[in-house]
């Protein structure tokens, strides 16, 4: 058996094709329903505080839900759904 070059990277390879589109499909999903929420913030004209409040939320569950997705390429996301 071949020694991979960059043992931490062995289980990357891993990655089947059709887990992959799944895996894309839900990137997708989420991203237009935080873009959503973004864009609710700016209709209802929130006041001042509650508005960064809110894109604070949005912004840290997008770069949660992102590590979350990268993480889980390797095998080792830290949320499972």
């Amino acid at each position: 058996m071949m020694t991979p070059i960059f043992p931490i990277l062995a289980d990357a390879v891993l990655v089947s094709g059709s887990g992959l589109i799944g895996a894309l499909v839900t990137l997708i999903i989420v991203a237009l329903v935080l873009y959503l929420f973004w864009w609710l913030i700016d209709y209802l004209k929130l006041p001042e505080p509650f508005n960064k409040v809110a894109r604070a939320l949005i912004a840290i569950l997008a770069v949660v839900f992102l590590a979350n997705f990268l993480l889980g390429l390797t095998g080792h996301g830290f949320i499972h759904f």
